[in-house]
């Protein structure tokens, strides 16, 4: 049973991306998603979006399971029972022909003679045991039959294999992402970061004749690198240097402006984004250019998190900004990659309203920033005088006026969009009356 409210489950309903990212991700990928949809759909539709996921795959006996769930029969039809002893058979030979190589190659002895050269290792491996390319691509092939079994351990061992020996650049690249699926699946992050490296580089540098083939490419190491940045400790920094890239930003403007959820998740989630740290060059330079995207793209995506950005840092309008906030509390417990960020996020969003009304006013009303951080009093209280004492902020709270006086000068974010709107106004009439004076010498 979900613990959401019908307005939360409206809220989560509403902005889940599941339809967004499925095109971009292997269906293998897109399970533990659907897994994490419970709280959102009944269970019989899950089980439906599971089948059907899985129907063409060699997972029979999870195949028919979940259609016992949709139908509430165990008749399973023929055709399922029947694909499963064909199934056993090809797992049977691919098993055999694969057997010679993979103990030759778990031999010490072929170990210790195999290097770095692929040319050598295969000619090395031809004259000594007889390896052909035929057996060669039939680890390719295993790996592929095992990943669509669903044994990830034995398809990443196969295709890492596999890619030591082929020399088939197609292949390699192929085998590289089912070894990056396998090892997201297995949770292995440290070796899913390796392997997305290493997509990165083939995306990044190789030649396309189609320049669409390459943004379709990046489009797909996007999605598929939320699984491993999100989980792990130093994923957020390595997701905004690769995201915040002139070519992946480019490819998320162009092709996919829902991954702006993540870009606003991860700079407000950083290190960067805490109350010690809102001056650092690093983290003003990637909030400048997140507003910048995020104002470039309100007509294309909008969701609470890019909302919360647009209301504080381009509306100046704090309500609206914790209205947001409110409702992106919602998106970051039922989005599958970012319920691990949630508390993270809250807390650095108060340090950043916080900023910026500081910046705006010089004198605050602890009744109102308490409002504009969704605190009661005596907690917005407590959380400003925290935020003064930890950064040393130059003001004072005078508990008899409830307010809390900035005693540094204060340049008015208001003051300078009244300036540069008189500047602009004065720029306007001036081309008016121009064009009014080369009318009448006209007339």
């Amino acid at each position: 049973m979900s613990d959401l409210t019908s307005q939360e489950l409206d809220i989560a309903r509403k902005y889940d991306l599941t339809p967004k990212v499925i095109p971009f991700l292997d269906r293998h990928l897109v399970y533990p998603i659907v897994e994490s949809l419970r709280d959102l759909y009944d269970d019989k539709a899950i089980a439906q979006l599971t089948f059907d996921l899985f129907k063409d795959t060699n997972m029979t006996s999870f195949v028919k399971e979940q259609w016992k769930l949709i139908n509430g029969s165990d008749n399973i039809p023929e055709e399922i029972t029947a694909k499963e002893i064909k199934i056993d058979e090809i797992f049977n030979k691919l098993n055999t022909e694969t057997k010679e190589l993979l103990d030759i190659l778990q031999s010490q002895e072929v170990q210790d003679h195999l290097k770095q050269d692929k040319a050598f290792n295969r000619e090395y491996l031809e004259k000594s045991h007889g390896i052909t390319e035929d057996k060669i691509n039939a680890l390719y092939e295993f790996g592929q039959f095992q990943y669509n079994r669903g044994d990830y351990v034995m398809a990443s061992d196969l295709l890492s294999n596999f890619r030591v020996l082929s020399t088939n650049q197609e292949l390699v690249i192929s085998s590289t992402w089912g070894k990056l699926a396998s090892d997201i699946i297995r949770l292995d992050w440290e070796s899913s970061l390796k392997e997305l490296s290493k997509l990165r580089e083939v995306v990044d540098s190789r030649s396309f004749s189609n320049p669409l083939t390459q943004l379709h490419q990046r489009t797909w190491v996007i999605h598929w690198s939320l699984f491993p940045f999100f989980n792990n400790e130093n994923g957020l920094e390595q997701l905004l240097d690769l995201f915040f890239s002139s070519s992946y930003l480019s490819t998320i403007q162009a092709a996919s402006p829902w991954i702006l959820r993540y870009l606003v998740a991860a700079v407000v989630s950083s290190e960067n984004s805490n109350k010690n740290n809102l001056s650092n060059p690093i983290f003003q330079k990637r909030l400048k250019d997140l507003i910048r995207v995020v104002g470039q793209e309100q007509y294309e995506y909008r969701d609470p998190l890019t909302d919360f950005i647009k209301a504080l840092y381009i509306d100046y309008d704090f309500n609206e900004a914790n209205a947001k906030l409110n409702e992106a509390s919602v998106i970051l417990k039922t989005d599958f990659f970012l319920s691990n960020i949630s508390d993270i996020f809250i807390e650095n969003s108060r340090h950043l309203i916080t900023e910026v009304y500081c910046r705006v006013h010089q004198k605050i009303n602890l009744n109102e920033i308490s409002k504009n951080l969704n605190l009661s009093r005596d907690e917005g209280e407590k959380w400003i005088a925290n935020l003064i004492r930890e950064t040393k902020m130059d003001a004072k709270i005078n508990e008899n006026e409830g307010t809390v006086i900035l005693n540094h000068p204060v340049n008015s974010v208001y003051q300078q969009v009244i300036e540069k709107t008189k500047g602009l106004s004065f720029k306007a009439n001036q081309i008016l009356a121009s064009a009014l004076q080369k009318q009448d010498s006209v007339q």
